[in-house]
């Protein structure tokens, strides 16, 4: 299991302490994916209603709040698959 993954996950619970109505993938290139639902956040590739992939650099940037998740996505350094309104949903939580 990769530190990084570790490190996101942390940082996304502390984001998202109340849970995530949804449910979400983070598909970390070459890395896995990490899973975001009512539950919190954890590493695991489910299914999602929405699902969100970039590379560690990016998701890095997205979780620690020096990238807007929007910009990301404007910038082609995030791709959005499904449910976009949850997708914005998400991101207005990460920021």
């Amino acid at each position: 299991m990769s530190d990084f993954l570790e490190t996101a996950v942390a940082e996304l619970n502390e984001k998202l302490a109340s849970g995530f109505d949804g449910s979400a993938k983070l598909t970390i290139t070459d890395l896995g994916a990490i899973m975001l639902d009512a539950s919190g956040a954890r590493i695991a590739d489910e299914e999602a209603d929405v699902t969100l992939s970039a590379d560690s650099e990016t998701l890095q940037a997205i979780v620690t709040g020096e990238l807007n998740p929007t910009s990301a996505f404007m910038t082609g350094k995030l791709s959005i698959d499904g449910d976009m309104g949850l997708a914005m949903k998400l991101a207005s939580a990460l920021a």
